[in-house]
């Protein structure tokens, strides 16, 4: 296994060279998304966005995305793009374990919130093209956010600090990216901390993004797409509609399932078993290198 060679201000100095470049690079893609989507940029918190609509800036994000980072990872890492995590093994394995982690947490969650009366159902709304756009949507958003946050910060971050130093640095960072987010507020915000713990520690553990890429899929998709709930404050295409009566700590209210504390329960619930699940690949890969 190659071992990395950097200074500890190397880390996070790449860090903070990316920061400019980073919102230049995306934030024109992402003005070409929204004129693509006919979308007006100055009132993106109260919008709602149509399944094509939605498509287009994330597929826009992802692009700006790629760009910057196999730049960086080029020019200023002096390393091939795939040293992010997305090195061979085990890919399959880590992609199936991911989904199926992030639809039993969903899965859970829903049914008790059913169970409790906190959610109710409404319809069932099925659209193949929406829930085709969708799916797509989460497959973009989930890569954009685990090659910037996982395979570049945290990565970067593990070679000024120790490993779970860096982890929660990054896990606040992935936080307040959704600063912005509609109807955040400081428990989702701390909900979205506990998030980057449950999809960095499997990073630090294996040092690839796989099972990490399909967690994050996997959670916004049942979330989203088939549960109904808002995804990060936005709302988006869902088969099942429903509704709550009043928001509450235990719904998440207008935030989706993310805000609610059933939420902070269950991921942290997962990333104990994810720890377990993963703490003797670790060790292995330790005692290879």
């Amino acid at each position: 296994m190659e071992v990395d060679n950097l200074d500890d201000n190397q880390g996070w100095g790449n860090i903070l060279k990316l920061i400019l470049p980073y919102f230049f690079i995306v934030g024109i893609f992402q003005l070409i998304g929204y004129y693509f989507a006919e979308l007006d940029i100055n009132n993106y918190k109260d919008i709602r966005k149509t399944p094509t609509q939605a498509f287009i800036v994330a597929l826009s994000t992802l692009i700006g995305n790629f760009i910057v980072i196999w730049l960086f990872m080029k020019f200023v890492d002096k390393k091939p793009f795939s040293s992010l995590g997305f090195e061979r093994g085990d890919i399959w394995r880590d992609v199936l374990k991911g989904f199926v982690f992030g639809f039993i947490i969903m899965l859970i969650g829903f049914t008790i919130l059913i169970i409790t009366k906190q959610i109710e159902f409404i319809n069932i709304n099925l659209d193949l093209f929406s829930f085709f756009l969708s799916f797509a949507l989460y497959i973009f958003v989930a890569i954009s956010e685990e090659i910037l946050l996982r395979g570049y910060v945290l990565k970067n971050l593990m070679f000024s600090f120790h490993n779970y130093i860096a982890l929660i640095i990054s896990s606040v960072i992935f936080s307040l990216i959704h600063a912005g987010n509609p109807h955040i507020n400081f428990f989702s915000l701390f909900e979205l901390f506990i998030a980057g713990i449950l999809l960095g520690l499997p990073y630090i553990l294996t040092k690839k993004l796989w099972f990490s890429i399909a967690l994050h899929f996997s959670w916004n998709f049942f979330q989203g797409t088939i549960f109904g709930f808002n995804v990060s404050g936005q709302e988006h295409y869902s088969i099942i509609e429903t509704k709550f009566r009043n928001a509450t700590i235990w719904n998440g209210g207008d935030f989706g399932f993310e805000g609610s504390i059933i939420s902070i329960f269950l991921q942290i619930s997962a990333i104990i078993l994810i720890f377990l699940l993963f703490k003797n690949r670790s060790f292995n890969q330790k005692n290879i290198i």
